[in-house]
């Protein structure tokens, strides 16, 4: 009885057949290739044939930086100072028109009132606006009897050279001029001697 049972058991029991390599192959899809993963190939394989930069190359950059840095400076420097010069100009010519007004006063008055106080009182701010010239580097551009020099002198007519006078010579000062060191601030304008016709 018993062994029937085991006969029946084995006859209606399946075989498990385990699937072979080949079927297991063929089951597994093979992956397909990705756009983001061919891109990021060839962009890998440009950068590794690209050269690194020369060390001599920034070297390079950075000098012509430095130096054009420096060129900046020293231009803003000097634009400073230009702009500070010409202000101071302008001031100190204001101060030589004022000392010019005082100077013709000084020059009107008679003998008479030269002695009073009010007089005096005008000569000696003359006085102190030509200190304050002088403290500023501003000096009186020597004329009579100098040579004409077109940097420092403005002609304003020309005589025939009187006796004793050399051609080309200042004769007559007609407005005093001025310079700031070796600068002409206004220049001086005179009559100039030339020599007689016929020589």
């Amino acid at each position: 009885m018993f062994e029937d049972v085991r006969e029946d058991a084995g006859a209606t029991a399946q075989p498990s057949v385990s699937p072979s390599l080949d079927d297991t192959e063929a089951l597994t899809p093979e992956p397909s290739a990705s756009p983001e993963v061919d891109t990021f190939a060839s962009e890998s394989a440009a950068a590794d044939s690209l050269s690194p930069p020369a060390t001599e190359d920034y070297k390079d950059r950075w000098l012509r930086a430095e130096a054009d840095l420096q060129n900046f400076r020293r231009r803003a420097v000097r634009d400073r100072e230009e702009s500070v010069r010409m202000a101071e100009d302008r001031v100190l010519l204001e101060l030589i028109g004022l000392l010019d007004d005082l100077e013709r006063a000084i020059a009107a008055f008679t003998p008479e009132q030269a002695t009073e106080a009010w007089v005096q009182g005008i000569v000696l701010t003359a006085q102190r606006m030509r200190d304050a010239l002088a403290r500023s580097g501003v000096t009186v551009v020597p004329s009579v009897g100098q040579p004409f020099d077109p940097t420092i002198h403005e002609a304003l007519l020309e005589i025939e050279a009187p006796a004793g006078v050399l051609p080309g010579s200042i004769v007559q000062e007609v407005q005093k001029g001025y310079r700031r060191a070796e600068r002409s601030l206004r220049a001086a304008r005179v009559v100039v001697a030339r020599a007689p016709a016929g020589h």
